[in-house]
Formats: C-alpha cells, sequence, structure tokens
C-alpha cells in the first residue's frame, strides 16, 4: 500500500513484508545486459527465479510479447505470479482473454483495480475523463495501481520490445529504478522479450496454439482500455490506435519511476 507521502506500508494486520534481496549494482546491471543480450528469454527468467522467486512477478497486459513469455515460464517451469491491470475499461474480448489464459496455462492471473470505479471517477473529475486529460485518467487508473503492487515485489518482469515504438527502442533487458524515496529501495525491471521481432512473437502464439485477443484479427494492433484504442493499418507502427487525437505514446506504467542510472546498451 502506498502511503500518503507515496512510500509503501503496510495496512493494519498485515504481515511484514518480505526483506528485499541485495541491490544489484551498476556494474553490475552492465554486466547482465551484456550477457542477457544473447541468451534465450527462458534463460533469463531463470535468472530471475533463481535470485528473486516470488519476489518477482509477470506484468502483462495480454498483448502477444506477454502471451509467449507466459508459455515460456511455464514451459521452463517458473512460477512467476502473474497479474494484470483491469482498468474497468477493458473491452469484453480482453476480459475473455483472461479465463481462457488461466484456462490454457493452468494458473491464475490476478486483476489489480483502481480504487475509483468508472462512476466515482466521473464524479471527482468529469465524464469521460480519458476524452479530456488521458494521462490523468491512466494515473488513476493503471499507475496507482501498479505501483502499490511494486511495494510487494523486487523485480518487474514486461514485455517490453525494443522493435514496438521510438520510446522503447533502446530499453535494456534489465534495468534499475529508484522506487521508494522513503527507504531507498529499488526495483529491478526485466525486459526478457526485448530482442523479439513482431513476425517472431506471433510466429511463437500461432505454433503453440497460445489463446489471443481475436481483435487482433479486426485490425487492432496494440490493445488497451476500450476507449483509448482503435484499428490501425500495417504500415503503422505496432503502437499506432492509442490515444488517437492526443500526443500520447505511453500510459504512464513504464515511465513513472525514474531510472538509477542509464543501462541501455
Amino acid at each position: 500500500m502506498i502511503s500518503a507521502n507515496g512510500s509503501c506500508s503496510r495496512r493494519p494486520g498485515e504481515a511484514k513484508l518480505h526483506p528485499p534481496v541485495e541491490k544489484l549494482s551498476p556494474a553490475e546491471v552492465r554486466e547482465l545486459n551484456e550477457r542477457f543480450n544473447g541468451m534465450r528469454t527462458e534463460e533469463i527468467l531463470g535468472w530471475a527465479w533463481t535470485k528473486f522467486g516470488k519476489r518477482a512477478a509477470i506484468g502483462t497486459s495480454f498483448q502477444g510479447a506477454g502471451l509467449v513469455m507466459l508459455h515460456l515460464a511455464r514451459q521452463a517451469g517458473l512460477p512467476f505470479p502473474v497479474f494484470t491491470l483491469d482498468t474497468g475499461l477493458l473491452f469484453p474480448e480482453t476480459l475473455a482473454l483472461k479465463q481462457r489464459l488461466e484456462d490454457f496455462f493452468g494458473f491464475p492471473i490476478e486483476s489489480l483495480g483502481p480504487d475509483l470505479t468508472v462512476a466515482e471517477q466521473a464524479d471527482i473529475h468529469g465524464a469521460a475523463l480519458w476524452s479530456h486529460n488521458p494521462d490523468l485518467c491512466c494515473t488513476v487508473r493503471k499507475v496507482l495501481p501498479l505501483r502499490d503492487k511494486l511495494c510487494d515485489l523486487d523485480c518487474w518482469i514486461t514485455g517490453l520490445r525494443r522493435e514496438q515504438s521510438a520510446t522503447r527502442a533502446e530499453i535494456g533487458i534489465v534495468e534499475l529504478y529508484a522506487f521508494d524515496a522513503a527507504s531507498g529501495r529499488d526495483i529491478v525491471k526485466l525486459n526478457p522479450m526485448a530482442n523479439w521481432t513482431r513476425e517472431g512473437v506471433w510466429e511463437a502464439v500461432r505454433r503453440h496454439g497460445i489463446p489471443y485477443n481475436p481483435l487482433h484479427d479486426q485490425g487492432y494492433r496494440s490493445i488497451g482500455c476500450q476507449p483509448c484504442s482503435g484499428k490501425a493499418d500495417g504500415s503503422q507502427g505496432e503502437r499506432a490506435g492509442r490515444w488517437i487525437g492526443f500526443n500520447k505514446v505511453e500510459c504512464g506504467i513504464h515511465t513513472f519511476l525514474p531510472k538509477k542510472l542509464d543501462f541501455q546498451i
């Protein structure tokens, strides 16, 4: 839980959080990035499981790369906790996909929701906040629930890929972020799919019969909240169709934390 000053705190009666693992040094992060750049995704995930165990978790919005990563983790016998952000504004197809994936993989996927319902948000910030202040809407419905979840983790595993957009072109496989200023706690962000291509991702989805969102077959290249996701043709970038009409390319969950150093390779 996030306290008023932005640090992590416990709820009344909640067990003390497991102490964080030893911090990675800048030299270690650089070395890991160099080593992981030539390694298979399942080997990188194996490193995370050995170092962090269930203090590492996979966050997914059910895009293609996340689906392949879940499959690779299961195939390697790595029982990471898995979570997704349910904003209350997702497509019905996305909600149905979550159940299909749980049945396919055989493990639960935790849904993280915002404190405010869509109706409560409208009462406070006005109707259809996404249509006039999408940054605030994303903060309320995605960033804050994620930050609360990260209080319990030392490593957040994502499906980000360098090929997806200009803003992601130089991501590291291992990145280190300052998380809790009060305690000085950092969090490792692991992007094991960073080097994958879109073609490679969807070839793996088809080859392994992994359930995916049928909206991809209807012209949606990137699928988020229903009001802020539109169709886009194949000539546009992978993030095309998001926040049409706004100068916005990220929801904020990948940009709200300060990176400790530039570890990009």
